[in-house]
C-alpha cells in the first residue's frame, strides 16, 4: 500500500491504542488526519486545529474534548449538528486503551450514540476472545475491561466527528468540555477523513500514554463512576 503524505488508516469500527500512530488491520485508506501529528506539542495543535474552521461551505470537523461525556450528555452537548462517527475510549490508570471509533447515521443522537457504545463493547469483547486465543494475556484483560465498562454505560465518549457550518462549530467551540475543534477541508469526502483526537491527559506534548499500570478487574474499574 503506498503512503501519503498525512495519510492514517481507519476502520468502519475504528480501532487504534490510544496516543499510538500504527494503524489496525484491514485499514480502508484515509488521506487527511483530524487530530494531532505523532510528537505535536499539544500548545502548537491547538493553534492549528482553532485556524481550521471554515470560512464558507460545511465541513467535517472533529469535536475533541477536554474530558469525556456519556453518550446523552454528548448527544445534548451537540445539540442540532450533524453526528458521523463517535470516538470511545476507556480510560484506565497508567494502562493503554483503545480508541474505538464507530459510525453512526446521523438522524437521532441520543439513540445512535447509545447504540455505538454497545457496538463499541461488542467489539472489545471480539478483541478479549482474540487476544485470549492469541495467548495474549494483558491484552485480552484491557480488552475485557473495556468491554465491560463500555456495556455499564461509562462515561466513555472521547470525541465526535460533525458536519457543520462555521457559526454552529464556533458555537460548539464555546461549550465545555470542548478542548479543540479540528476542521476538515470543505468538501472533502466522509470516506478520505480519518480521526485520532487528542486525549485529555496529553497536555504538553501528543505521543504515547504509560502503559505500566496493573490491569484492574471490571468492577473494580473507576471509568463506569466518573
Amino acid at each position: 500500500m503506498p503512503t501519503l503524505p498525512r495519510a492514517v488508516l481507519a476502520l468502519t469500527v475504528g480501532l487504534v491504542l490510544a496516543g499510538c500512530p500504527a494503524p489496525p488491520a484491514e485499514p480502508v485508506l484515509g488521506t487527511e488526519l483530524l487530530g494531532p501529528e505523532p510528537g505535536e506539542r499539544v500548545v502548537d495543535y491547538l493553534a492549528r486545529a482553532a485556524g481550521t474552521l471554515p470560512t464558507g461551505d460545511q465541513a467535517w470537523a472533529l469535536v475533541q474534548l477536554a474530558e469525556p461525556l456519556g453518550a446523552e450528555a454528548a448527544a445534548a452537548l451537540v445539540g442540532g449538528v450533524r453526528v458521523s462517527r463517535v470516538v470511545f475510549r476507556v480510560r484506565l490508570p497508567r494502562v493503554q486503551t483503545a480508541l474505538v471509533t464507530v459510525p453512526v447515521p446521523g438522524q437521532r443522537p441520543v439513540e445512535e450514540l447509545t447504540g455505538a457504545q454497545r457496538q463499541a463493547a461488542a467489539d472489545r469483547e471480539r478483541a478479549a476472545e482474540r487476544a485470549a486465543a492469541a495467548g495474549q494475556r494483558r491484552a485480552a484483560e484491557v480488552a475485557a475491561v473495556e468491554a465491560a465498562e463500555l456495556r455499564a454505560g461509562c462515561v466513555c465518549v472521547l470525541a465526535l466527528l460533525v458536519h457543520a457550518d462555521r457559526a454552529a462549530l464556533r458555537a460548539l467551540a464555546a461549550r465545555p468540555p470542548v478542548r479543540a475543534i479540528h476542521a476538515a477541508t470543505p468538501g472533502l469526502p466522509l470516506p478520505s477523513v480519518a480521526v485520532s483526537p487528542l486525549l485529555p491527559e496529553q497536555t504538553e506534548v501528543a505521543g504515547p500514554v504509560p502503559d505500566d499500570g496493573p490491569v484492574p478487574s471490571p468492577r473494580a474499574s473507576p471509568a463506569a463512576s466518573r
